[in-house]
């Protein structure tokens, strides 16, 4: 019984393409993404990681001057699509970074869990996401969002759609 051929992987250039590609989707074309602020400190290896600082328009309360849990949740949200991402680059690792990109058209949400576990206050944020579980259709992360302190303010679970 004869072996498949194994795939070659993306050359060093490839992958840069890849990486240059995904940081333009998600810190600019993903609007959202960019009116908050969110970027990309780390992509591989895992856990990904996203930073953004505070400003005045993402104050929750406006007394104590805190983060709002929508932006807590998107963080967590789009640090988990991001580590998905990257989990399905590195499993399609002999791609074209066109062709992965192309891969992620059918990414999306299917459930989101955000515990709230202190205060949003800090200078500035970082989202973590570990993917858990790639498969062929969803795929589960885990994620943690920390102020500049390093103080844990909440963590997150999503299920997301891969195909």
């Amino acid at each position: 019984m004869s072996k498949l051929p194994s795939a070659t992987p993306r050359s060093q250039e490839e992958q840069q393409r890849l990486i240059d590609a995904i940081t333009t989707l998600f810190e600019h074309k993903i609007s959202f993404n960019e009116f908050l602020g969110f970027k990309i400190e780390r992509l591989e290896p895992q856990p990904v990681l996203i930073k953004f600082d505070m400003r005045p328009e993402m104050v929750g309360h406006f007394l104590y001057g805190r983060l709002h849990g929508g932006v807590i949740s998107s963080v967590l949200d789009v640090a988990g699509g991001l580590a998905v991402m990257m989990e399905i680059a590195q499993s399609h690792a002999s791609e074209s970074s066109y062709e992965v990109m192309q891969r992620f058209s059918h990414l999306a949400t299917i459930d989101l869990r955000v515990d709230y576990l202190r205060q949003g206050i800090g200078k500035h944020f970082i989202a973590e996401s570990t993917v858990i579980k790639l498969g062929k259709r969803v795929a589960v992360c885990r994620m943690n969002l920390n102020n500049d302190e390093g103080t844990l303010i909440a963590t997150g679970n999503a299920t997301y759609m891969v195909s």
